[in-house]
């Protein structure tokens, strides 16, 4: 398998399972991760407010969540090839409030070296 380019997070397989179909494990890199903090900002924080008196989805922070689960992903798989992985298993999220409006999104899994069978 080749190093993947840096610019696409699509051609380096990931998964939330400990296995990928089709591949060995050759080696494992251990823990890798992506991490963001992230601010809603002050005109959707405002407008999120007022959407969030009323009951549904918020759309502002939705909008501002899945923007920092897709930052905190692309910096895992930078993490990964750093460490030498040319994929991913284990992926999860967490996210945490850090206080004063600002919210820790961090993606991690396992960095492993695989070949295809």
């Amino acid at each position: 398998m080749t190093q993947p380019s840096s610019d696409s997070i699509t051609d380096l397989p990931i998964s939330t399972t400990f296995d990928l179909p089709g591949f060995a494990i050759e080696r494992t890199l251990g823990l890798s991760w992506g991490l963001i903090v992230r601010s809603v900002g002050t005109v959707k924080g405002i407008s999120g407010g007022f959407r969030a008196l009323r009951a549904g989805e918020v759309p502002q922070y939705t909008e501002v969540v899945n923007a920092a689960r897709h930052t905190a992903l692309e910096r895992l798989v930078t993490h990964v090839r750093e460490l030498g992985g040319n994929a991913v298993l284990g992926v999860r999220f967490d996210s945490s409030d850090v206080g004063g409006g600002l919210a820790e999104i961090i993606a991690y899994g396992t960095a492993v070296v695989v070949r295809p069978l």
